[in-house]
This record gives C-alpha cells, sequence and structure tokens, in this order.
C-alpha cells in the first residue's frame, strides 16, 4: 500500500479549504440542520459506544477519542495531518491501555470511531503528499488494527477474521482516496481547460473586432499619405471623407475594445460587434449574412467588395453558431486582403454549397492582388483544408484563431493564390444542424 501512496505525484491542490465554520454557515439552511442532526446522532453513538464499557474512565476515553477523530475529518486541508495524527495517537494508545483492564466493552470496540479511521486514510491519500501520507497511512493502519484489542471477549480465531476484515477495509478507503485523488486532479485539468480555451477565445475576439478596424485605420491612413505625396493639392470634401472613415474606424474599434474589456470584467454577455442572435425575425439566411457583415465591414476603406449567392443557396437559414462563423470568415478575409493584396481592385465574398457533405456551406473571399511574399495574396504558398491553423502566415494569428474557430464548428479551412491571380480563403462550414450539436456540445 505503501508504493501504491508512493506512485502518485503532485502537491495540495492550489487554494485550501475553508474553515469548517464558514464552509457551514455557507451552506443552504436545510443542509445545515441535516448535518447538524447527523453530528447529534454520530456524537449520541460515541457516548453509547463508550457507556458499553460500564468503567468512567474507558467511557470517557472511548467518546474523547471518537470525537477526535470525527473533528479529523472535517479540519481545514493545511491541518489534516496533525489532527489525523492526534486521532490515530489517541485511538493506539486508548487500545493499549484497554486490553489490559479488567473493564472492556462487550458489544462493540467503538465502531463509528473505526469508520472515522478508515475515512481518515482515504481524506489523507486524496489530500496529503505522498511521503507525509504513507507515515500516516502507517500510523493510521495501526490504530485501526488495535481496535479490536478493546473487546473484553474475543480469541485468536475471532482476532485473525476481525484483523483479515480490517485489511480489506484499509486497502479499500487507500482505493477510494486515490478515485478521489484522481478525480480532483481531472477536475483540475478540466478547468485549466477550460481557462485555456478562454484565453485562445479571447485573443481571438481581441483579433476579430479590433484588427479589422486598426488594418482600416492604417490603410487609410496610407491613402491619405501618398496622395499628399504626389503634390496634388487635396479636394476639402475627398480629404474630409478619409478622416472621417479614419474617425469612424478608430471608434469602431474603441467601441469594440470596451466590449470585450466588459465581457472580462463580467459586464456584458458578448464584445461589441457580435453578431449572433442579432438578427430581428428568426435564424438569417446565407445572403443576409454575407450582405450585413459586408455592409458593416467593408465601408472602411476600399478595395470595392461583391456578394456572389449560389442561387441553390436561396433561403438557406443559419444557426447563430455558423453566423458567427461566416461573420468571422468575411472579416479575416477582407481584413488580409485590405492589408496584403497589393494593388487589388475586387474583393469578392462568395458562397456556395458544400463539397464535402450534404447540405454543407463554402464561403470564400478572393481578390485580384498581386502575388508575392508576404500574408494574404502577397504568400503564393496554399494552405490545404484543414492545416490553417499550422502554416498561418509568420506573425500573424489571424488565421490560426479562425482554424481553431471553424474546427470547432467542424468545418475546415483553406487558403491559397487563385488562378488567374490574386488570393482565395475558402471555409467549408457543415450543415447547420450538425453545427449546432458541436456548439450545444462545446456549452456543456
Amino acid at each position: 500500500m505503501s508504493s501504491a501512496l508512493g506512485a502518485r505525484s503532485g502537491a495540495l491542490p492550489a487554494g485550501g479549504a475553508a474553515l469548517p465554520r464558514a464552509a457551514f454557515r455557507a451552506r443552504p439552511l436545510l443542509q445545515q440542520i441535516l448535518l447538524a442532526l447527523v453530528a447529534a446522532v454520530l456524537l449520541g453513538l460515541v457516548i453509547a459506544e463508550g457507556a458499553d464499557t460500564r468503567f468512567v474512565p474507558t467511557a470517557v476515553a472511548t467518546a474523547f477519542t471518537g470525537t477526535l477523530s470525527l473533528y479529523a475529518l472535517v479540519v481545514r486541508r493545511e491541518l489534516l495531518p496533525r489532527w489525523a495524527l492526534f486521532a490515530a495517537g489517541a485511538s493506539g494508545v486508548l487500545s493499549v491501555v484497554s486490553a489490559n483492564l479488567a473493564h472492556r466493552p462487550e458489544h462493540t470496540s467503538g465502531c463509528v470511531e473505526l469508520c472515522a479511521l478508515l475515512a481518515l486514510v482515504a481524506r489523507t491519500v486524496r489530500h496529503v503528499r505522498p511521503l507525509r501520507a504513507t507515515g500516516l497511512f502507517v500510523v493510521l493502519a495501526f490504530a485501526v488494527g488495535l481496535e479490536p484489542l478493546r473487546l473484553a471477549k474475543i480469541d485468536s480465531e475471532q482476532l485473525s477474521i476481525a484483523e483479515s476484515v480490517l485489511v480489506l477495509c484499509l486497502f479499500s478507503a487507500v482505493l477510494a482516496g486515490l478515485c478521489l485523488w484522481l478525480y480532483d486532479r481531472l477536475r483540475a485539468r478540466e478547468r485549466r481547460s477550460i481557462r485555456e480555451a478562454q484565453r485562445l477565445e479571447y485573443a481571438r475576439e481581441l483579433h476579430d473586432f479590433v484588427a479589422h478596424h486598426v488594418t482600416a485605420i492604417v490603410a487609410q491612413t496610407r491613402a491619405v499619405r501618398f496622395a499628399t505625396a504626389q503634390g496634388r493639392e487635396q479636394d476639402p470634401a475627398d480629404l474630409d471623407r478619409m478622416l472621417e472613415g479614419i474617425e469612424n474606424a478608430a471608434s469602431q474599434s474603441l467601441s469594440s475594445m470596451r466590449g470585450m474589456v466588459s465581457v472580462l470584467r463580467g459586464t456584458a454577455d458578448a464584445p461589441a460587434g457580435a453578431t449572433a442572435g442579432s438578427y430581428d425575425g428568426g435564424l438569417p439566411d446565407v445572403a443576409s449574412v454575407l450582405e450585413r457583415a459586408v455592409g458593416e465591414l467593408a465601408a472602411a476603406a476600399p478595395p470595392s467588395v461583391q456578394v456572389e449567392v449560389d442561387p441553390e443557396l436561396t433561403g438557406r437559414r443559419l444557426p447563430p453558431a455558423l453566423v458567427d462563423v461566416a461573420y468571422s470568415v468575411v472579416r479575416e478575409g477582407l481584413t488580409n486582403a485590405r492589408r496584403h493584396a497589393r494593388g487589388a481592385t475586387r474583393v469578392t465574398v462568395a458562397a456556395g454549397p458544400g463539397t464535402q457533405a450534404p447540405y454543407g456551406l463554402e464561403l470564400s473571399v478572393a481578390d485580384d492582388g498581386e502575388t508575392g511574399s508576404g500574408g494574404g495574396s502577397g504568400s503564393g504558398v496554399g494552405i490545404g483544408l484543414g492545416d490553417a491553423g499550422s502554416k498561418a502566415a509568420p506573425g500573424g494569428f489571424g488565421l490560426t484563431g479562425l482554424a481553431e474557430r471553424i474546427e470547432g464548428a467542424g468545418g475546415r479551412l483553406g487558403a491559397g493564390p487563385c488562378e488567374g491571380g490574386g488570393w482565395r480563403l475558402t471555409a467549408e462550414l457543415p450543415p447547420p444542424r450538425a453545427a449546432e450539436l458541436r456548439s450545444s456540445r462545446r456549452a456543456l
């Protein structure tokens, strides 16, 4: 058993347990009443077992060791080794002394105390470091093994049977403690995974809601500087329009940042600019989703954007999970086109039937810019479907986050140069029902 205790590794879980009194007061009133009743019954049984000795000193000692063992079960984790050692030591001393007395119990050696000691074994294995837990287990095992010696009438055969049963009980207690320890580790790993997923989601949201507007600011600022560098006198109306575009993009960026901060502070349900659930009249169709996304994202800066929807998709409705994904695909495609597509005059946002699954959806964002080095149209190297997350352009996280989001919905992402020049970002989305099922599972 000591090897089983030493085989596991790991420190105490972060954050100790609350004080017993504070934890008790934090429970609902009904639970407080039930716990108080259970404690009263257990104390009554301990006193009754002590009275079975018909000798006041041993009766008081039995009640004391039983109460001490019960109390050791509810102390804070950092105090558990000390109180477990006290309880085991007091129980063992009482057993040795009782074995040499004439007044000994005839019916019970202290069943409540015995059960409490076995529970202490399980709790020690669960919460105490392996090396210290091994030492405490030895002490507790001796205390448990000595308890049958308190009985007045017990022969060697009965003692052998009792000791065999107690060994099985100790093994069961250790096994229960190890199972609970493993459960705690799995829960802690799950919490870490959830926090990591939340951090990745926040990173994606920051990129989606801020980088797009910042890119528009940079693009329009370069346009103003380019026009100024040509030495031409600027038309006040054109200059005002460009500055207004920069101001609007900056305002939208600030609004998106405030929305994200509100989410992190827990004062809002979704970041500013989120699209899921923001359509009136039920689920939106594919055309309305793309037109709305382009209308919100394409007005900030050139090049011009066109929307093409296959007639086969007429009336096709999208659930909220796919609305968010489609919005993200359009946003990432337009952002990359403005940032990397040199000389692009047109960006086409297209939707067609999926080729990977029946009733699937294929979205693409293509530009007619030059192909060279860099990201977007400048990459010149294609990314296979499903591999965008690992082969995203150096220095950028947009494709990585988009690939994670699409794969989370059950789809795949692809990117590469177009045959006639330019760059295309393609997303294969699953059927609406499959996407909703995946979204509900992730929420669970």
